[in-house]
């Protein structure tokens, strides 16, 4: 797949279209009457099932730990970093998680420093085409969660403020379809003030570049991955070399849409604790963990013997690679340090601007 068409499908609601009908293909796809303990009323991401809980001494603990963390949030960032981190790991409680994320990227210091200003961008007329495009994408976002199942009712209303904000507060960007996840379900957790605000912080700093035209930054992160499953996984990244599968073919929704269309409710809730303390580098830990459980089976890679079968398997990887148990203990696993990451990028990077002056200067 060439990047030209990634970002055609992109931009023009292929891949949202692709995942709706998924969705509507799958076992769990069917309306009930009763949402579950999430709102969904069906689709991919309906969990019947109810989890299994901590105690509730346990439970209460935590909260307790939480609340007293966030009334010192500063001193905990600057002083204790790796406490935040280690409490995000285990997962954050619910009660307190809202709260938490808004601290957690940024977006309750973006929140105080602009006060009023999310209510003069939602107000703006924003530009005719952006406003468009939004509009239609709306009825694609989490169709089957009692906040958007409703067409044009209140969820999807907030959902196109939200999204018409960012687009005039940077017309650089202006609307990219892949923020309507993110946003949906930043708004699931939170006002629409806090949540915009959230968005701001990670399509801006968290996901620098991804939503700029061309995709650069995407398909250099692309090739940053496929070089740390070298390492991680020698087996995977053979059998997606031979039959020449781009990482844009594979990764593009993983990452622009911070795996919100990708992961079973209960494991998006805790990765999304890990990357909003930890940045990308999770995004990049999950999406090498499913490659590798996808992909790692001899089994399966002589069943796949080619670009479209490889593709499919990634785009349906086994249910039990995807549970918060085996993503969460898999990514601690991984023998990748800080260093590598940086290393990476950086070799990446200069590959791609020694490629740029060589066309440039052909």
């Amino acid at each position: 797949m060439s990047l030209q068409k990634s970002e055609k499908s992109v931009r023009s609601g292929g891949a949202a279209e692709r995942s709706e009908a998924a969705d509507n293909a799958s076992i769990c796809s069917s309306v009930t009457t009763q949402p579950d303990r999430h709102g969904f009323f069906g689709g991919a991401q309906y969990s019947p099932e109810p989890r299994r809980t901590l105690s509730p001494s346990t439970i209460l603990k935590r909260e307790q730990k939480w609340l007293r963390m966030l009334n010192n949030w500063e001193s905990f960032m600057s002083k204790n970093y790796k406490k935040v981190r280690e409490r995000c790991r285990k997962g954050i409680p619910a009660s307190v998680r809202p709260k938490a994320w808004l601290y957690l990227c940024g977006g309750s210091l973006l929140m105080s420093k602009h006060a009023a200003v999310y209510e003069q961008l939602r107000r703006a007329p924003g530009d005719p085409r952006c406003v468009d495009d939004i509009k239609k994408d709306l009825h694609r976002q989490f169709p089957h969660h009692e906040m958007f199942i409703q067409e044009e009712g209140p969820g999807q209303q907030e959902l196109f403020s939200v999204l018409k904000a960012y687009s005039v507060l940077n017309p650089k960007v202006g609307y990219f379809q892949a923020q309507a996840p993110v946003a949906a379900f930043l708004l699931m957790h939170m006002p629409a003030e806090q949540a915009f605000w959230c968005l701001v912080s990670i399509s801006d700093k968290y996901l620098s570049g991804y939503y700029n035209p061309g995709l650069e930054v995407l398909q250099r992160d692309g090739d940053i991955l496929q070089a740390l499953l070298k390492r991680t996984c020698p087996a995977a990244q053979r059998h997606l070399a031979r039959h020449r599968v781009e990482p844009v073919a594979y990764c593009t929704e993983w990452l622009l849409c911070a795996l919100t269309r990708t992961l079973p409710w209960d494991s998006l809730l805790r990765v999304w604790d890990c990357f909003l303390c930890e940045g990308v580098k999770v995004l990049f830990k999950v999406s090498l963990v499913i490659l590798a459980g996808a992909l790692g089976p001899a089994k399966v890679r002589k069943r796949a013997n080619g670009l479209c079968e490889t593709l499919e398997v990634l785009r349906h990887p086994p249910e039990h690679i995807l549970t918060e148990e085996y993503l969460v203990y898999h990514m601690q696993r991984l023998s990748l340090s800080e260093e590598d990451f940086e290393l990476e990028h950086q070799r990446q990077t200069s590959r791609r601007r020694a490629l740029h002056a060589q066309r440039s200067g052909s």
